[in-house]
């Protein structure tokens, strides 16, 4: 493949220069057909995969193992009616989901699928396109796509999507960090941002080897990225109802259903290219043939091997932890994942550095320095899990305060200080039989429920 420069001086192995306009259009309705159809076998992937581990058969019953499951779904979501909430922005209603796919879509089109084919008798790489910035291009397309979220909770016109909505952009703001910060050190040891010259920077060794604290930290950031169990605090079933899809039915909510498996499929991808070796194939296979398997559409079928085994790594964490309560995520985000990323850029500047000006043994230094980032990644996640000093508060009153529940017309629980009054069913349960008897043959007090007619 040729090596082009751009006008940064930065290179870019892919090689677009025979690519005519036809070329461009098939490889994006093949790009769109690829995630569409991915979609679809996620989501049946991740029902057999969870019902597998919760000793139940998962969807088995519409085609073979249910592979038609996730297209009834499709079709039933297609056809159910579609429902507008009267207090919503209505055009802010209807394009916010649009927002979140569109900008899903975006991701794969700098994504290197396969090396240089013969594609209908041109000869182009297996990528829609290339640039000196590519992987800024999809982080750019993630922090926009987190907008139609916003703009969908905002616009329902309801309290507890616009919750989802904020929680969504704290967790953006709070994960992208990390994320960011996590592919610095994969910038650092490539020498690009280009992510065809990232893929060919990983020839001898993948850079999750000599990264892995940083890849440990993208993993953590991408599940919180995607809003995916135990970091789904914008849609939080048990306390936000659905979150910021809580007014959307039919097809508004199969477009942010949709958004939710691209972006997990972006996150894959960005980690397969960036970290697992992109479309090359894994040692020894790729020593077999002088490098046969990574030639020709081969490299197509590694790519997508790596993709699922992280998809499968998203349903394994999903079927085994439960959610994290907000604190416990803003915690994670600013007080671990940030301070250890961080700590994990310095390390591998030092080591690069050291590896080009310096005169010492690189291989020594860059071996204590990647055992100092395992222990300050792995020290930081077990800090979250230790309690934290409490301070010392005001001593409680003598007397607490009595509290009615049902003063504003609807039960409310009491703050700490307050006591609700006693219960009459209480009062009876520790009287003597003699009072309890009496109790019964009085009837019921006025605080007690009306007989049922």
């Amino acid at each position: 493949m040729n090596r082009l420069l751009a006008a940064t001086g930065n290179p870019v192995v892919a090689d677009f220069s025979h690519d005519q306009w036809w070329v461009w259009l098939v490889k994006a309705v093949l790009l769109l057909v690829f995630l569409l159809v991915s979609v679809l076998i996620a989501i049946w992937f991740e029902r057999r995969v969870v019902g597998r581990m919760q000793l139940r058969p998962g969807p088995n019953v519409h085609g073979p193992l249910g592979l038609l499951q996730s297209l009834a779904d499709a079709m039933k979501l297609l056809v159910k009616e579609d429902i507008n909430v009267r207090a919503a922005d209505l055009l802010v209603y209807l394009v916010a989901p649009m927002v979140s796919v569109f900008c899903a879509l975006l991701t794969y089109a700098v994504i290197p699928m396969g090396p240089e084919v013969n594609f209908f008798g041109v000869h182009t790489p297996l990528q829609l396109t290339d640039f000196p910035v590519a992987v800024l291009y999809i982080l750019a397309c993630t922090s926009v796509g987190v907008y139609g979220i916003v703009l969908g909770g905002w616009s329902s016109g309801s309290t507890y999507p616009l919750l989802g909505s904020v929680r969504s952009t704290a967790q953006v703001i709070s994960y992208e960090l990390a994320m960011g910060l996590s592919l610095v050190s994969v910038f650092i040891v490539a020498g690009s941002m280009s992510t065809s010259q990232i893929v060919d920077s990983q020839t001898r060794v993948w850079w999750f080897l000599p990264l892995i604290p940083a890849f440990i930290l993208y993993v953590v950031s991408m599940v919180g990225e995607t809003n995916r169990l135990p970091f789904d605090l914008p849609e939080a079933e048990g306390e936000l109802v659905g979150g910021y899809t809580t007014e959307y039915s039919s097809m508004k909510f199969a477009w942010f259903f949709l958004a939710e498996y691209i972006n997990m499929l972006n996150v894959s991808a960005v980690a397969t290219t960036l970290f697992l070796g992109g479309w090359r194939a894994p040692w020894p296979i790729s020593a077999i043939g002088d490098g046969y398997f990574n030639q020709g559409y081969w490299p197509l079928a590694w790519f997508v091997v790596k993709v699922w085994l992280l998809m499968f790594f998203f349903v394994w964490v999903r079927g085994t932890l439960l959610r994290f309560r907000y604190d416990q995520f803003m915690k994670l985000g600013w007080k671990v994942l940030i301070p250890a990323a961080l700590v994990v850029v310095v390390i591998v500047s030092v080591s690069q550095a050291i590896a080009k000006f310096g005169t010492i043994s690189f291989g020594v230094y860059r071996t204590w320095l990647m055992v100092f980032a395992g222990v300050v990644v792995v020290g930081a996640v077990i800090s979250m899990f230790l309690p934290e000093r409490k301070k010392p508060g005001a001593p409680p009153s003598a007397k607490p305060t009595a509290f009615d529940a049902f003063a504003d017309g609807f039960p409310v629980p009491p703050l700490p200080g307050q006591v609700l009054p006693p219960s009459p069913r209480a009062a009876r349960r520790v009287a003597t039989p003699v009072e309890a008897s009496v109790a019964i043959a009085s009837g019921p007090t006025t605080t007690e429920e009306e007989p049922r007619g």
